[in-house]
């Protein structure tokens, strides 16, 4: 077993020291993958396959209409996928992309920096591989690294880390003045859920390269990463660029929600409003309406 799935005993004994006991008994007590564990998700169980395949076939014809209207009329959208692991992204760039040109429609998934990189200004392997006239980018992580990974693992200093937080709203501002259309997506998984897919994960022969030994150090620092987030979005929530949180528990309802919100964002030709009309606020919103367990609720200010 252990040398057919190396991950499995990795991930038992991070499981074992890192995870409550209860969040494991639960997570594990739940034999029916169609019900949904966590108490706080707006729904008790995925929404069904036939009613999925069906709206996905038919927004999909929608993106290749919006794609078509960026290079007739030179619209450049940029759109980052971010969130904790396994909370679906990859999944969902594949839906939004796999009809589209992709001659325009770029999915960039950087790796670690090279050396020449590390000694650049931070954004500027990202400015790289923003879009040209006509041209649709997806980028599967973005400078977010810094917010998120970088920030928990001790991957940058603090000093890297504050002046990150002040250039990135500046940063993205310029993009979004030049003419870019930018939208920031957050993938909001349980922790119930996350679980789930890591254990499903470490015992599928298909799935091994999406567990890293980051990934799973991951799993024991949720509290870390909450927090990092909450940081994150207090800061690089803005008018400019805001952030579109997605909850991601059931992929099904995530993916047809995040496309259904780019799509009703966008003033392409031929659009099927009857079709896009009806997406979730309980599954896709803004910073301030969507929250995960365990992340802090600000208290409005009273007039």
């Amino acid at each position: 077993m252990e040398k057919a799935y190396p991950m499995v005993s990795l991930i038992n004994e991070v499981v074992e020291k890192q995870i409550p006991a209860e969040l494991v008994a639960r997570v594990k007590g739940t034999k029916d993958k169609k019900q949904i564990i966590s108490s706080v998700y707006p729904y008790d169980r995925v929404m069904k396959k036939a009613e999925y395949e069906r709206q996905i076939a038919l927004l999909q014809i929608e993106l290749v209409k919006m794609q078509a209207w960026a290079i007739q009329t030179g619209e450049k959208v940029v759109m980052i996928f971010e969130g904790r692991d396994a909370a679906g992204k990859g999944g969902t760039i594949t839906r939004f992309t796999e009809n589209l040109n992709p001659r325009g429609a770029h999915i960039v998934a950087l790796p670690k920096p090279t050396d020449r990189e590390r000694g650049q200004w931070y954004f500027q392997r990202y400015v790289a591989n923003l879009p040209t006239s006509g041209e649709l980018v997806f980028l599967d992580r973005s400078w977010y690294n810094r917010a998120g990974v970088e920030k928990v693992m001790g991957f940058c200093p603090p000093r890297d880390y504050l002046e990150f937080m002040r250039q990135a709203p500046e940063f993205e501002r310029m993009i979004t003045r030049s003419g870019v259309k930018l939208f920031k997506f957050w993938f909001s998984v349980s922790r119930e859920e996350q679980l789930r897919r890591f254990l499903s994960r470490a015992q599928d022969p298909l799935k091994q390269w999406k567990l890293s030994p980051m990934d799973l150090e991951s799993l024991g620092r949720w509290d870390e990463y909450t927090e990092a987030k909450e940081s994150m979005l207090f800061y690089t929530d803005t008018a400019d660029a805001p952030w579109t949180i997605v909850r991601s528990d059931d992929k099904k309802r995530a993916r047809l929600n995040a496309i259904k919100y780019l799509l009703n964002s966008l003033p392409y030709s031929g659009k099927d409003e009857a079709l896009l009309s009806d997406m979730d606020p309980l599954v896709v919103g803004s910073a301030k309406t969507i929250y995960e367990q365990g992340e802090r609720v600000r208290t409005p200010v009273e007039d």
